[in-house]
């Protein structure tokens, strides 16, 4: 995933100047995917070039002009275009952007990358627990690199358990927002 999503799906929800954006960022979705404000700034710029996004100087008394960012009709389709775009290896803060991002435009395609990926981790997860049964039958008696071995395991097991019962939750809400559940 880009940062060019990422600020689309901000700048979507709503306008903003670059500096607004990159404190968006630290308190939102930044919580899943960081960028510095020089990038930020850097993005904005090509953003502006693609057309992406239009800029309006807002005046400041006492400060230079604000920029203020909005997402331009290309740069919606952009947005939708990848939203709807299937990616096997996309990792959880590209699903989570994805995610944030379906409401303009593309929840349908969205919610069935989800459910792809819900499928993928849960194969993975029995992948794991087949190998922990038939290697790591007795873990309490385990010693040295065979220890280190299982609770590197574990780790996996683990990491899938909670992309499973994230996806399980996003799925089920998904399910009762189009069959009209305001959740």
């Amino acid at each position: 995933m880009a940062l060019e999503h990422a600020i689309l799906v901000s700048l979507s929800e709503r306008s903003g100047s670059g500096y607004e954006l990159a404190r968006r960022f630290e308190k939102s979705i930044g919580l899943f995917w960081s960028a510095t404000h020089q990038q930020i700034y850097r993005v904005l710029k090509r953003m502006e070039d693609a057309g992406w996004v239009a800029v309006e100087a807002v005046a400041q008394e006492g400060r230079p002009d604000k920029k203020v960012h909005t997402v331009s009709a290309e740069g919606r389709a952009e947005l939708r275009r990848w939203l709807a775009e299937p990616n096997p290896s996309a990792g959880p803060q590209e699903l989570a952007v994805k995610l944030r991002g379906a409401s303009y435009g593309a929840g349908k395609a969205v919610a069935e990358e989800l459910a792809r990926h819900r499928a993928a981790h849960a194969e993975r997860l029995d992948a794991y627990r087949q190998i922990e049964k038939r290697d790591f039958p007795s873990p309490a008696g385990l010693r040295g690199r065979a220890r280190h071995q299982y609770l590197v395991l574990r780790g996996g097991i683990r990491a899938e358990e909670g992309q499973v019962d994230w996806l399980d939750e996003v799925l089920t809400a998904l399910t009762g927002e189009d069959a009209g559940d305001p959740r």
